[in-house]
């Protein structure tokens, strides 16, 4: 057989019916790439869900710490914390009523002059004085928004940190 008729044969057996076939991915093929990434998902998500709840409660502690540091600036400047009616508005706008400060900061003492909510969209509870005698006490509820509770629905509290 010449040369140039062996490879125009095997140039034929390349472009068979049966090679075209196997040019993509079959259904089943398919369906076991999304079978086993399905599995990995359910393997991963737990963990990454459970990284967001406690991100949460990092992110309440954080917002904790700012809270006091205000509270302790209207100290400062009018020695003492605002009570517990007058709760942490009085760290955006001058209180009316109660024990009013004198020195009270033009601009409040929190930089965005609002209070935030929790990561979970609740207000933080302000107590003057506190639950164990200290001069002021901030809580978060955590997720459920209600006193008590464990894992991601316990409370947080400036007291404890």
């Amino acid at each position: 057989m010449p040369e140039k008729q062996k490879v125009n044969q095997s140039k034929k057996s390349l472009d068979t019916p049966s090679r075209k076939r196997r040019q993509g991915f079959t259904f089943i093929e398919l369906m076991a790439v999304v079978v086993v990434l399905s599995i990995l998902a359910m393997i991963v998500m737990p963990r990454i869900f459970g990284r967001v709840e406690e991100t949460k409660r990092t992110a309440a502690r954080v917002q904790i710490k700012n809270l006091e540091s205000a509270l302790r600036l209207f100290y400062l400047d009018n020695g003492f914390y605002p009570s517990t009616e007058q709760g942490l508005a009085a760290l955006v706008e001058k209180p009316s009523s109660g024990k009013i400060p004198q020195n009270w900061r033009e601009g409040g003492y929190l930089e965005k002059k609002e209070i935030p909510k929790d990561p979970w969209g609740h207000d933080y509870v302000y107590l003057s004085p506190g639950r164990n005698n200290e001069d002021f006490e901030i809580i978060s509820y955590g997720k459920d928004g209600k006193e008590g509770g464990e894992g991601a629905d316990a409370d947080l509290s400036s007291s404890e940190q």
